[in-house]
């Protein structure tokens, strides 16, 4: 194995008199730390919800998020230009490093819930955690309903009558 020579730079470590020490030193001077550790980062719970809500509706056997009373309102809201929510059946709870979701799902029929809340539950602690870092402490489902294959969607019962 062949050595490549080491060109003298100012700004690699070990060239400067003193080592990483004095690199340090002029961080700390400059600006009091590494870049990385100036500030703070705060994330809303909107963008939890929204996270969490793109999460658990990719997962096969949840046909809708929320109650049906949110479900109706949401068909009235999603017929809005720029009403549609992605946060509807979705509550978090965000402190500084870490949070809390419950949701509210409605499940197709002839799939095994208990399954279904599983891979919900997975799939959602992995995008939030993956894309803001916090560490999920629990994930409360709440089943509210079960989506019949004879039954028609409420979204569609409260479509207008007049094109």
């Amino acid at each position: 194995m062949t050595e490549s020579p080491q060109r003298n730079r100012p700004d690699s470590p070990g060239t400067a008199p003193g080592g990483d020490d004095a690199r340090q030193n002029q961080l700390s001077k400059r600006g009091g730390g590494a870049p990385a550790t100036r500030g703070r980062t705060t994330i809303a719970d909107g963008v939890v919800e929204k996270i969490a809500g793109m999460a658990a509706r990719d997962v096969v056997g949840v046909h809708a998020m929320g109650s049906g009373l949110s479900r109706t309102f949401g068909a009235v809201r999603d017929r809005v230009p720029g009403g549609k929510s992605v946060t509807r059946g979705v509550k978090a709870e965000v402190g500084e490093s870490q949070t809390a979701l419950d949701l509210e799902i409605v499940v197709d029929y002839g799939v095994a819930i208990s399954e279904v809340a599983r891979d919900v539950r997975e799939n959602v602690i992995a995008a939030v955690e993956r894309m803001t870092g916090l560490e999920v402490v629990e994930v409360n489902i709440a089943v509210s309903d079960v989506k019949l294959p004879d039954e028609d969607d409420d979204e569609d019962e409260s479509e207008s009558r007049v094109q």
